[in-house]
């Protein structure tokens, strides 16, 4: 009997150990994600204002070689 209250003991500590480091996992996966979600808004503007040079630069190229 004492082996069975021993191991549930152990088996509660464990259980208690795991739920808090679940909660800092949790924690630190949504800091994670304000920091992508920061960087993908970043990479974003980046890539508008690269499509948007290609596409100014191209159309220039094509009215000049028009005229």
């Amino acid at each position: 009997m004492e082996v069975a209250l021993e191991a549930l003991d152990r088996i509660a500590e464990h259980e208690k150990e795991c739920g808090e480091r679940w909660a800092e996992a949790v924690v630190e996966l949504r800091e994670l994600r304000k920091v992508a979600d920061s960087h993908a808004a970043r990479w974003e503007r980046l890539a508008w204002l690269v499509v948007t040079v290609v596409v100014t630069t191209a159309a220039t190229v094509i009215t000049s070689l028009l005229i």
